[in-house]
């Protein structure tokens, strides 16, 4: 196996990735990492995505790894929800460019639903081998959503059914398909009828030569330079109702009557989207309702270069999320050495030690939560233990190459089912 096509449609793909921008976040760094250690790993990549407003054809990354941008459905951004809308479009425009440009791959390996469906239906016209990450399930997320939304309202936004008929059809017409999570598994084998042994369960990475512990002393620095303090929590991501933003603003009170001098860092929300504004201007709201927006710093949107800074910076770092595929930003914040308070909605809490890699709990129980953001920052040794595992745990399971290999076994593994298949048809 010696070429990948990779497919990510939404949001703002390129070498060097808009991250905040609206639909590019988690996603987005997973398959760009991803192409680059295929590519290291001497394997020639496209990783294609959508050309929209006024981006170029290509951004080459290295010698053996390109993105290449199919434009379709006009110059103005689509949402991920309505991207599908245009994915016949898409897959007409994308193997009429293939085949004049004389590409050939061994595997198709396409990234979210609306990219599935496409990717499904490029392998079966150009013959070969289609891998897909889910990276969220439409299942999970509506019935995690449950009640807090209008079910019209929610169907209007998210378009539910839509997607999981969808979604239904990629997985079970797909060669095989990498989950993140063990949750990812059990719901594709139970909600979507997938055979287990046409799934596998592949973690997300980290990039260890961005994410890593620093001294003490240079924490203290970098402190002062982002203006943060010795107790800050941090809650950093996308301004979206699944993060859990209003449950940690609820859970502060408690936080704040054990440790009276806390903070938290609000970095939340994306660069020049009226959209998160608004979000944000309702959590703002909530936190002058609960007379604690005193206690928060408003960061809004940080840049790709000081993440890992504002990471060290913070003592403690919050994923308060009603449901969570993953939790990159949490790994992220474990492999810079700040201890971690993880929802128990997602699949990361399956994977960690509790009081020794991280501490989980249920941000819908508010009381519970602020007590465990409290922990580290009342007890020095919990936090030390919780430093030091907590980025061994992150570095030894997550980092990109290792992830990257696990990948090419898979690819590898399908692309020869899929050629004894092909020979026991021919004969």
């Amino acid at each position: 196996m010696e070429s990948i096509l990779m497919i990510s449609l939404h949001g703002y793909v390129s070498a060097n990735p808009e991250l905040g921008k609206p639909d590019t976040g988690g996603q987005v760094v997973y398959v760009l990492e991803l192409a680059d250690r295929f590519s290291r790993l001497g394997k020639r990549v496209h990783l294609v995505t959508r050309q929209f407003e006024d981006q170029p054809e290509y951004d080459d990354v290295n010698e053996n790894y390109s993105v290449w941008r199919i434009p379709f459905g006009d110059k103005e951004f689509i949402r991920k929800e309505d991207m599908h809308d245009h994915v016949n479009q898409f897959v007409t425009n994308c193997l009429a460019s293939i085949r004049k440009k004389g590409y050939k791959y061994d595997v198709v390996y396409s990234h979210y639903w609306d990219a599935g469906l496409a990717g499904q239906k490029i392998a079966e016209e150009l013959g070969i081998s289609h891998v897909h990450t889910p990276h969220s399930l439409g299942w999970w997320k509506q019935q995690s959503m449950g009640s807090d939304m209008d079910e019209k309202e929610m169907e209007k936004t998210y378009r539910f059914k839509e997607r999981i008929r969808k979604e239904y059809f990629v997985y079970q017409m797909c060669s095989h398909v990498i989950a993140t999570t063990i949750p990812q598994v059990e719901l594709l084998t139970k909600q979507y009828d997938m055979l287990p042994r046409s799934c596998t369960m592949v973690p997300p990475g980290i990039d260890e030569n961005r994410f890593f512990p620093v001294p003490s002393r240079e924490v203290q620095k970098i402190r002062l330079a982002h203006d943060m303090e010795p107790l800050d929590i941090l809650a950093l991501g996308r301004m979206a109702h699944n993060k859990g933003y209003d449950l940690l603003l609820q859970a502060l009170p408690t936080l704040f009557a054990l440790v009276p001098e806390a903070r938290l860092v609000a970095a939340i929300g994306g660069e020049d989207s009226d959209q998160d504004d608004k979000g944000v201007g309702k959590l703002k709201k909530m936190a002058k309702d609960l007379e604690i927006e005193d206690r928060i710093l408003w960061k809004q949107y940080i840049s790709d270069e000081d993440l890992a800074n504002i990471y060290r910076a913070a003592n403690v770092f919050a994923m308060p999320s009603r449901y969570e595929p993953f939790g990159m930003v949490a790994i992220e914040a474990m492999a810079c050495g700040t201890p971690s308070v993880i929802t128990v909605h997602g699949g990361l809490k399956d994977l960690i030690k509790f009081g020794d890699q991280a501490l989980f709990a249920d941000p819908h129980r508010a009381i519970e939560f602020g007590t465990m953001l409290s922990l580290p920052l009342l007890y020095q040794d919990l936090r030390n233990e919780l430093s030091v595992e907590g980025a061994k745990f992150a570095r030894r399971h997550f980092g990109w190459t290792g992830i990257a290999k696990k990948m090419l076994e898979i690819f590898n593994h399908s692309i020869n089912r899929q050629n004894i298949e092909s020979n026991i048809f021919m004969s």
